[in-house]
């Protein structure tokens, strides 16, 4: 009791003021009344309210939007989205946290506006929503994004919270040393633009690596290709992505690959494989024709891989 905010005469003017001040307050580093942040699963709560306002504003959100914010917390930020838009569906994975984010709502005219899921955002259907922000696990980054992307139908824009070296990776150019594989996959599917950086000590505990702000907007409508194709092709030209296409393809384990694709490909269709087949010489055939042999994945654009 001594290093904190306790009691009950306390608790009774934090809930009188509730819709001032939050009522969550900290204690040493990494304590809440209470709970302790797994920094194994990522637990780090934005707690600067300057950063928060910034990136509600540049969500943009209208008050008839439903908006799906990932990593809710401890409400910092939900509390501020409930003012802004028609509905909020907050999910977050760990139930301590869940508690605290209904305590904050409880009897507010905002409690009718929120929408809680528990669990993990990689395993749960998404609802409709028009906007998104997150404050999410750094680890579970890349696929959540690609979730997002590939999520029906389309939402208007994402205001997402990364470690700075991936949110750099996500707008990196051909030629840029972060160029990826990363980079040109989300590029097909998005706009992306960094925001802003933010430091370690915005977050409670403070993770160890620098974060940035990124906001992602759908390509509406998407490009003419099936991803999971694209995605075959640019995995195999950016597994070495100094190397050229020419060795890059000349791997045997990627021209088994693509000659038992292509044979399915063909028995699909119908359409008759000569004897002599070599699916060596038909690649190498594909890359001159199109003037790729020399090419090398890490200056390559999106327009060169759609040809």
């Amino acid at each position: 009791g001594s290093q904190g905010v306790t009691g009950a005469s306390t608790r009774r003017r934090l809930d009188a003021h509730a819709s001032q001040r939050p009522l969550v307050y900290w204690r040493g580093r990494d304590r809440m009344e209470g709970i302790v942040f797994n920094t194994r699963i990522g637990q780090h709560i934005l707690k600067n309210p300057l950063i928060v306002n910034s990136i509600i504003e540049k969500a943009a959100i209208r008050p008839t939007d439903v908006i799906l914010e990932v990593g809710s917390g401890t409400g910092n930020m939900t509390v501020k989205l409930l003012e802004k838009g028609k509905k909020v569906v907050a999910c977050e994975f760990d139930p301590r946290l869940v508690a605290e984010l209904q305590k904050r709502v409880q009897g507010t005219p905002m409690a009718s506006k929120l929408q809680i899921m528990v669990g993990d955002v990689l395993k749960t259907d998404l609802p409709f929503f028009d906007t998104c922000v997150a404050n999410l696990p750094y680890q579970i980054s890349s696929p959540f994004v690609f979730k997002l992307l590939l999520h029906r139908p389309f939402f208007r824009c994402a205001v997402l919270m990364f470690q700075r070296e991936f949110a750099l990776r996500l707008v990196a150019k051909p030629g840029d040393k972060l160029y990826c594989r990363l980079s040109i996959n989300t590029q097909l599917l998005a706009r992306v633009d960094h925001l802003m950086k933010v430091g370690k000590n915005n977050f409670r505990p403070p993770p160890k690596v620098e974060s940035s702000v990124v906001r992602i907007e759908p390509k509406i409508p998407p490009p003419p290709v099936n991803f999971q194709e694209w995605d075959g092709l640019v995995r195999i030209a950016f597994v070495r992505k100094n190397k050229t296409l020419s060795a890059a393809f000349k791997s045997s384990a990627v021209e088994q690959l693509l000659e038992k694709n292509y044979r399915i490909h063909c028995s699909l269709h119908n359409i008759q494989i000569p004897e002599n087949f070599s699916i060596t010489e038909k690649i190498q055939n594909i890359l001159k024709e199109n003037d790729f042999n020399e090419n090398r994945a890490r200056t390559m654009d999106m327009d060169d891989f759609m040809r």
